[in-house]
């Protein structure tokens, strides 16, 4: 996969997917991260009825559209697991940056298309980057999302590219589907 993504050899890929995992291991241990229970996800929700920092973190990605099986989805995954995840997306957005570059592109319009065409995940109070419905989505919708996307490529494929062109951000159109009960 990552072969095709960045135009690598498989000796080069392996190579460099080896190091992304050594990357990510460090990170986690870095953050004390690498030793949380395969049963996480649970044990958060547990105690989100009586730690009053979990239950305001998880209120606010609630208002997200986040569910239960979101949270027991992303922090049930082994911590490596979520990292490389999101390691391979960054990777992703940046080919098509990259490409964008080549094409003669700016930065800023480069960006814009990737935000188009990828969700941004992250912390939705950051506004650095983007505000509004465009903000980054909770790391826990990623799995609803993806399957949301491949489910309109493969059953609405001009609509969704429509709409897409349409809207301001992937960010966006996501928001907008949550709040419509579609995703």
């Amino acid at each position: 996969m990552y072969a095709g993504m960045t135009g690598s050899s498989h000796p080069e890929a392996r190579s460099a997917v080896k190091d992304l995992i050594k990357q990510a291991q460090q990170e986690s241990r870095k953050e004390g991260t690498d030793n949380f229970p395969n049963n996480f996800g649970d044990i958060l929700l547990q105690r989100e009825h009586t730690d009053t920092n979990i239950k305001q973190t998880f209120g606010k990605k609630r208002q997200e559209g986040v569910k239960d099986e979101d949270i027991r989805w992303w922090w049930n995954m082994h911590d490596l697991e979520r990292r490389m995840m999101l390691k391979i997306d960054d990777i992703s957005r940046m080919a098509l940056f990259i490409k964008e570059r080549e094409q003669g592109r700016t930065d800023e319009k480069a960006a814009a298309k990737v935000r188009k065409y990828f969700p941004m995940y992250g912390n939705p109070d950051d506004a650095t980057h983007s505000s509004g419905d465009d903000r980054p989505l909770p790391y826990e919708l990623k799995d609803r999302v993806n399957t949301w996307i491949q489910r309109q490529q493969v059953t609405h494929p001009d609509a969704i590219k429509k709409r897409i062109e349409e809207s301001s951000s992937l960010n966006a159109l996501v928001r907008a589907e949550i709040r419509d009960g579609r995703l």
